[in-house]
């Protein structure tokens, strides 16, 4: 859940520090004192797009800092390990919005991408808009959200993993389809692996035929080269250095007695000496390995220049000619099977289209289930918010099932009736504004019960609702805060009333600017904020009056 979040230089906020506790805390205020700002910070953390409007006037940039205790939602741990943002059970969101536009945000005090920040924030915190409905009256908006209340991603997975398998089969079949004649392909395919199979074409043999043509190229010299160092070895002419360290080793022995140290001396050049026999034999190998052959080095000279016209040809590097020679083999033996293929892949298209029926089918089982769940549990609701005698379904309409669909065989369409006797209609075509909000309420209330999302955020959802429906709303949200921490932003009494917590944002003007202030209330300024949104700016004794009795009809 949210523990603390923290302000500063937001909009009209200078600096604000806030805590959270568990429950259904609320926000209330005056007409323009700020009271979004709070949930406005929340949607900056979850990744929204950066605005430069609000960055406070004459700040170079607004600081948003959230902190969160997600010890109780292993997702969002497991995330934290996978893309390495982990700090023991620490989560803190911080985000900075310049005035020139641009943004920076961490997670857990480590650089992060506003797609990280927004899936982090996607498994912590869910905002509701007071404009939430609209979403509703789009039937992608309606699935997403019966699947959601229902858990069907395991099933849902399974739709989609079939249907791009049937799709990645349907693909290469019209792929093949589209070849037609490859006759003049397959013989031209024939051709270039034949020269290309003439060549040994392994790493190691084009390097034995480099090493091999430059000791051929440059045998003469190398033939000097080692009849001279040979000759200074050990050579029968001359003071060849194998001999002369005998010579040396000899002298320095017959004095050895006088200086220990000689000794050591004498070690050394042992060492030395065997190093000197071993360098002889070795350059004795190699010189005899050496030979001029005119013929030898025109054969070599010949498969070079094979090699190479062949990368020309082929545009790679001789070392990547093995790779081209196996594309080649490849697509000559796919092309050779095409027929047999293009014959298998009806058959193979035919059961993936089966393998999606049966998991499409798993799915709509799943979802017609979850459809009267929902249905009957927001009647309910629907009639709690004063429109008895509405009826609320959620109606499945099987689609074209032609061509397996990643979404299911099946769409949703929300109907409701707002009076006993009418028929059902589409959610988005219910005249009342009033009622649109209210239908909107009880689905978004039914809906989450189900949500493993531990905060839910609400911005004046309750706007158009009034008197004992106010109340009602009030009672929901507070029975949701025992399963979830709820934040609601409200202007209704009957509503704020009915929070564990409550949070007064006003706003003031200094020095020709306005500032918002954002602290709690204890008991008694609970109360008198109670008294205000009840009676306006004159607060009455029977307003005061009506707030107690607000408080004391939530007491738990």
């Amino acid at each position: 859940m949210l523990k603390r979040l923290t302000l500063r230089d937001f909009a009209v906020v200078p600096e604000s520090e806030l805590e959270f506790g568990p429950g259904m805390t609320v926000i209330s205020g005056e007409t323009g004192a700020g009271k979004s700002l709070l949930v406005d910070a929340l949607g900056f953390l979850s990744g929204l797009r950066a605005d430069a409007g609000m960055v406070r006037h004459g700040a170079q940039r607004a600081e948003l800092h959230a902190e969160f205790d997600p010890s109780a939602v292993p997702v969002a741990l497991a995330w934290l390990r996978e893309q390495e943002f982990d700090d023991g059970s620490a989560c803190t969101l911080r985000r900075t919005l310049r005035a020139d536009g641009g943004s920076r945000a961490w997670i857990n005090g480590r650089p992060a991408t506003l797609a990280q920040l927004s899936q982090l924030a996607g498994l912590l915190v869910e905002i509701h808009g007071q404009h939430e409905h609209q979403a509703l009256l789009e039937k992608a908006s309606q699935l997403a959200l019966l699947d959601a209340f229902g858990r069907h991603e395991p099933q849902l997975a399974a739709v989609r993993e079939a249907a791009a398998a049937w799709g990645a089969l349907l693909r290469e079949r019209d792929a093949l389809s589209k070849t037609g004649d490859v006759s003049e392909r397959i013989d031209w395919l024939g051709h270039q692996l034949a020269e290309l199979e003439r060549e040994d074409l392994r790493p190691e043999a084009i390097q034995a035929l480099v090493a091999g043509h430059r000791r051929q190229a440059h045998a003469a010299g190398l033939i000097a080269a080692c009849d001279e160092a040979l000759d200074g070895l050990a050579g029968d002419d001359g003071p060849a250095l194998v001999r002369r360290l005998q010579q040396l080793r000899g002298g320095l022995a017959r004095e050895r007695a006088h200086e220990p140290r000689l000794g050591e001396v004498d070690a050394m050049l042992d060492s030395a000496a065997i190093q000197l026999d071993e360098a002889t034999l070795l350059l004795q190998r190699v010189r005899d390995e050496l030979d001029i052959d005119p013929a030898q080095f025109e054969a070599l000279d010949a498969s070079l220049a094979r090699l190479h016209e062949l990368s020309r040809k082929h545009r790679v590097a001789p070392e990547e000619l093995a790779g081209r020679q196996a594309g080649f083999a490849a697509e000559l033996e796919s092309l050779r099977d095409a027929g047999t293929r293009l014959a298998s892949l009806d058959g193979e298209i035919a059961k993936a289209t089966a393998r999606w029926r049966e998991a499409a089918d798993v799915l709509g089982q799943a979802r017609a289930e979850a459809a009267a769940r929902l249905s009957s549990a927001t009647t309910a609701l629907i009639a709690e918010l004063g429109m008895g005698g509405g009826v609320f379904e959620v109606s499945l309409e099987p689609v074209d099932a032609g061509r397996p669909d990643p979404q299911g065989g099946e769409r949703v369409e929300f109907l409701v009736s707002a009076n006993a006797g009418q028929p059902p209609r589409p959610l988005r075509r219910v005249a009342s504004g009033g009622e649109l909000s209210r239908v909107s309420l009880a689905i978004e209330v039914a809906a989450l019960g189900s949500d493993t999302v531990p905060t839910m955020v609400f911005d004046e959802v309750d706007s158009g609702i009034g008197g004992a429906v106010a109340e009602i709303v009030g009672q929901k949200l507070r029975a949701l805060g025992a399963r979830c921490q709820v934040l609601c932003v409200t202007h209704l009494p009957q509503v704020a009333a009915q929070g564990h917590a409550h949070y007064l944002v006003s706003k003031a003007d200094l020095d020709g600017q306005t500032r918002s202030a954002v602290r709690p209330l204890d008991a008694r300024q609970r109360q008198e904020e109670l008294a205000r949104m009840l009676g306006g700016v004159e607060v009455s004794k029977e307003a005061r009056a009506a707030a107690r009795r607000l408080l004391a009809s939530t007491a738990d």
